[in-house]
């Protein structure tokens, strides 16, 4: 009886809308840096600031839609206002490479360096209970006598999932050495900062995350392996 009301009073989670992040977050800054940034419009620096103040938006609304913090949405909050800083003080473009390949760069190091803490950060981005059946899992290893096996399947997949994070920021440098040439503090600066955004997904997020879903895989079919499972046993049924 008490279950039956605890579901029914607790809230379902609100899902994202990729249409919306997409917009707030690639689109709309695309189209104000590229289109809006000459002097008839908004200009230079208040084109940067308004182009920028939309995935800040998109954060904060998160937050109070979600009534929690999404930890990517608060970093990725931090890394706009970081870009923001860099191209409003007009520093040289090698900053911004820099700070786009630092980002997942200290991912993939802090994904590897909690191997050896009691949380790796595996179970955060893979192997969590909202997507498996934990406890069923754990339960089988036990009986089975198949820790030690299912530990190597962890380190092996965060090697994985640390190499995506790399190949991120490798892809980043590269992408922002490559398209940022103008000076600081111009029009074209802006353009080609609103090109980089535009390219963000395609050329960076698009195969760092074919590269996760592959170390997905990898981990489900390692689990039922060891297990003895099935995939329908091990992931949760919504």
């Amino acid at each position: 009886m008490t279950d039956s009301t605890d579901m029914k009073t607790k809230p379902a989670e609100k899902k994202e809308s990729l249409l919306l992040n997409l917009a707030f977050n690639i689109a709309i800054p695309t189209l104000v840096l590229t289109k809006l940034s000459g002097e008839d419009y908004l200009g230079i620096k208040l084109a940067i600031i308004v182009a920028l103040s939309f995935p800040i938006i998109y954060g904060v609304r998160d937050f109070f839609v979600r009534g929690k913090i999404n930890f990517f949405s608060a970093l990725g909050v931090v890394s706009v206002a970081l870009t923001g800083g860099i191209s409003l003080m007009e520093l040289d473009a090698i900053y911004i490479a820099i700070k786009e390949a630092s980002i997942p760069a200290l991912f993939g190091l802090a994904t590897l360096i909690s191997l050896k803490t009691s949380q790796p950060l595996i179970h955060t981005f893979l192997l969590n209970d909202s997507v498996l059946e934990i406890d069923k899992i754990n339960a089988s290893l036990l009986s089975r006598n198949r820790k030690p096996e299912f530990d190597q399947l962890l380190i092996n997949a965060s090697w994985i999932l640390a190499g995506s994070f790399l190949l991120s920021a490798v892809l980043n440098y590269f992408l922002a050495v490559y398209l940022l040439t103008a000076d600081p503090g111009t029009q074209a600066f802006n353009e080609q900062l609103g090109q980089m955004t535009a390219l963000s997904f395609p050329v960076i997020a698009v195969p760092a995350m074919l590269v996760m879903i592959g170390d997905m895989f990898y981990l489900f079919k390692g689990i039922t392996r060891i297990t003895g499972l099935s995939l329908d046993e091990i992931i949760k049924q919504k």
